[in-house]
């Protein structure tokens, strides 16, 4: 065989998300783009702070090329380790240092990482709450092991744990929450958290192994009304964070993010270094040298988040007063939708033919829903609602 065939699969289909987002490009060609409503990605719309342009401006000034586009330490550069420590202790009163932290490309690559680290045999399984990011079944695929589903709670986008508890077997390596949630905006309560913690405690005890939660948080910072999203390491030892500044700074194009492993985690310097070589083998090694750098001066720093808050109020106010049934998101910048009938592909089929761009929720693992990517201009959003109409009374 001249190549592999399931790398040829990946890499010939894009996801149905960016298959969508590239079709509204071209479709703006065609009719316009204010004629294009384009609720398909999350790309954000909110300008990143102010400080992170003012720290681009003051490095290009004041450190010579080599200092801003040379190697870093594989693991990512002490200083930003440390500002990243520094600010999580102060924020959730936590006690962690700069080893604790791996710098990486992104989420995306803090995932992957993780899951080449942990996996040690094709028997090997991480579980995942639907909905979720579709992306994860090809991280974990690809690492070697096998996506577990645990089905939606349709009511109120928390953890079914009956059927949690009955997946979790000799074979399950880990537990992956992503919370503010894409694609539904759920935040997991605190009972959630420590009702998953306990379970987990349990089954550890029970099977005689240990199993890891994989807190995925891009979107940790983007939670409106006040709620607060639990730091998971508070809860429960076992705890390996992947984060992203692609969402709270509004950098998605710079892939910066990093692998958080606390010392409470078992075997911790063993683990972190699989991470470190799961990071080499895979070419991950040394994050972009100069956003490092960016991180260290702006983390802690957001975007407009009252932004994502107003286009929220917006779109959920607009689509109940049409009709739609709606789970109303307290984080993150995604609205859960139920469709009308019940063919999703139909569904998003009559919206694409209005030329309102929609995710089906299928590959999110929640069927008969739709993400609608509210980290778009206002504007667009007050137009769409003529289409939103239009669909609406197509099923009538």
């Amino acid at each position: 065989m001249l190549f592999n065939e399931k790398m040829y699969e990946l890499g010939s289909k894009r996801s149905v998300i960016r298959e969508l987002f590239e079709y509204g490009k071209e479709q703006a060609k065609t009719v316009g783009a204010e004629n294009v409503y384009d609720f398909s990605i999350g790309n954000p719309t909110v300008e990143a702070p102010s400080i992170v342009n003012e720290t681009i401006r003051e490095l290009t000034m004041t450190k010579s090329s080599i200092e801003l586009h040379g190697y870093t330490s594989a693991q990512g550069d002490e200083e930003t380790r440390q500002a990243i420590a520094d600010y999580l202790n102060k924020t959730y009163q936590t006690n962690f240092k700069s080893d604790n932290f791996y710098m990486t490309v992104g989420a995306a690559a803090s995932l992957s990482i993780c899951f080449n680290a942990l996996t040690a045999s094709e028997n090997d399984e991480f579980i995942v709450i639907a909905p979720f990011f579709p992306e994860y079944k090809v991280f974990v695929e690809g690492a070697g092991a096998k996506l577990v589903v645990v089905s939606a709670d349709e009511e109120h986008f928390q953890i079914k744990f009956d059927e949690l508890e009955k997946k979790i077997n000799k074979n399950t390596k880990g537990i992956i929450i992503n919370s503010p949630n894409n694609p539904s905006g759920t935040v997991y309560t605190e009972e959630t958290i420590k009702r998953l913690a306990e379970l987990l405690k349990i089954k550890s005890d029970e099977l005689g192994t240990d199993i890891f939660i994989l807190s995925d948080e891009p979107y940790r910072e983007i939670a409106y009304d006040g709620i607060e999203v639990p730091y998971v390491t508070k809860y429960y030892n076992n705890t390996i964070v992947c984060y992203s500044y692609s969402k709270s700074l509004s950098l998605p194009g710079e892939r910066i993010g990093y692998i958080l492993v606390p010392d409470e985690v078992v075997e911790s310097k063993k683990v972190y270094a699989a991470i470190c070589g799961a990071g080499r083998s895979l070419g991950f090694v040394c994050a972009p040298s100069m956003f490092q750098k960016v991180i260290a001066k702006c983390v802690g720093n957001t975007g407009d988040i009252n932004i994502y808050k107003k286009n929220r109020d917006l779109l959920y106010q607009g689509l109940m007063e049409l009709g739609y049934k709606c789970h109303k998101p307290q984080g993150a910048f995604y609205l859960f939708v139920k469709i009308l009938g019940d063919d999703e592909e139909e569904f998003c089929r009559r919206a694409k033919d209005l030329n309102l761009l929609v995710v089906g929720a299928t590959g999110f693992g929640c069927p008969g829903w739709v993400r609608v990517s509210y980290c778009v201009d206002e504007d667009m959003i007050s137009r769409s609602f003529t289409a939103f109409k239009k669909l609406i009374e197509s099923y009538k």
